[in-house]
């Protein structure tokens, strides 16, 4: 499973996805878009949004802390 998340240190919602994918035992790429620019575009380009989080979970996108997605995706 290949999964990032696109955040920013100061979001509250960013810190609660990776809590959240931490408490399932996925592993996850953090992505701080604050402090690099190129991955802030790349964000932008998958999501079509420039707030956080974002989540690439196997290339498929969720915007924001949607559990429900996240759960689908990663059971998947």
């Amino acid at each position: 499973m290949n999964v990032k998340v696109y955040s920013t240190p100061t979001c509250p919602w960013c810190k609660v996805a990776k809590q959240y994918l931490s408490s399932k035992n996925v592993p996850y790429e953090d992505i701080d878009v604050s402090r690099d620019r190129n991955a802030a575009m790349e964000m932008i380009n998958k999501s079509g949004q420039r707030g956080v989080p974002v989540l690439d979970i196997n290339g498929k996108i969720i915007i924001g802390f949607d559990q429900a997605a996240i759960d689908s995706l990663i059971s998947a």
